[in-house]
């Protein structure tokens, strides 16, 4: 779980939480390191760390803490998951467990207000004196100040810049809500963009689109589903002209894509750049046109893809370990 927006809500609501962290991992266990749940005084929990009994210890340890500690406190724990709980997979964990208290909030606003503007940036991590780790998200050029390390989620967000506010495009930022991905969703109209949005998608209303591929970062996802086909096909043109955008999908039928091939070829684009459009986009054969079932096929492709750039990054298994409380 990485929800800030949540753990910031729920800290205001109930005044003490506490965040459940695999801090570390050797050897096999039920999920990454990196993968956090939040626990509250009475036990409900959101996000998961792999159940059994490893969750179960580690719920009444977040409690133990909770009532402890009303100041706030921090601590790590590690686990045989064989001897200790009984559980077959049969490697090490290492929990940090941080009961925040009400006076935490004050860095976990800035925090959520800086994530807002975009998701996509880094977070630091440092100790306090008791234990808790304060968060900061900081500019990705900016060196990490001493005493501090890069916080390195269980999975990384993936960039995406979504173009299209109509009802497939609303329906994939819902799909999208709960998972890895850090969203620039845009569109011309900007009375389009729903009030409330998902904590990992950003809304920006722009007469020029077309611009914001130039400003993508490097290995952003690129997918077009505007209302026009003119833009779709000028969005694809300047997404397919960056080598570095390893996913440029346009929604749409077989039809469109040899239709937007051609003229891609008469604007010059060369045969291997037209050859990295996808279109249709999206797992086919679902059954349904429904915006909602639309979605999930394109989500599911998204996932894939990114999946496939993980295991291909370099390093792709290394976690920058938090400093020990």
């Amino acid at each position: 779980m990485a929800d800030w927006a949540r753990i910031a809500a729920t800290l205001a609501e109930d005044g003490q939480l506490a965040l459940v962290t695999i801090d570390a991992v050797r050897g096999s266990s039920p999920r990454e390191a990196g993968t956090r749940m939040m626990v509250r005084a009475d036990g409900r929990i959101a996000g998961t760390i792999g159940g059994g009994t490893l969750e179960w210890q580690a719920i009444a340890l977040a409690q133990q803490a909770m009532a402890r500690h009303p100041e706030g406190h921090g601590q790590t724990r590690g686990f045989a998951l064989g001897p200790d709980m009984g559980q077959c997979c049969g490697g090490h964990v290492t929990l940090r467990i941080e009961a925040l208290a009400r006076a935490d909030l004050a860095w976990l606003e800035k925090l959520v207000a800086a994530l807002r503007q975009d998701p996509a940036r880094p977070v630091t991590a440092r100790p306090d004196p008791r234990g808790i780790l304060l968060r900061e998200a900081r500019d990705a050029a900016l060196p990490v100040p001493d005493g501090a390390v890069l916080e390195t989620p269980a999975e990384r967000p993936q960039p995406l810049l979504l173009f299209g506010a109509g009802h497939v495009g609303r329906a994939l930022i819902l799909a999208l809500a709960p998972l890895p991905f850090a969203i620039r969703w845009i569109d011309t109209r900007r009375e389009l963009f729903p009030g409330h949005r998902p904590a990992n998608a950003v809304a920006v209303a722009t007469a020029d689109p077309v611009a914001e591929i130039a400003a993508a970062p490097r290995g952003a996802f690129i997918l077009a589903m505007t209302h026009s086909h003119a833009l779709d096909l000028d969005l694809m043109a300047a997404a397919l002209a960056r080598p570095d955008l390893p996913y440029c999908g346009v929604i749409g039928s077989a039809t469109k894509r040899a239709r937007f091939a051609s003229q891609l070829t008469r604007q010059g684009l060369p045969a291997p750049a037209i050859e990295r459009m996808i279109c249709p986009v999206g797992v086919k054969d679902l059954g349904s046109k429904h915006p909602a079932v639309i979605a999930a096929g394109i989500t599911v492709e998204l996932l894939r893809h990114k999946a496939t750039l993980a295991l291909a990054r370099p390093g792709a298994t290394v976690r920058a370990q938090a400093a020990r409380g």
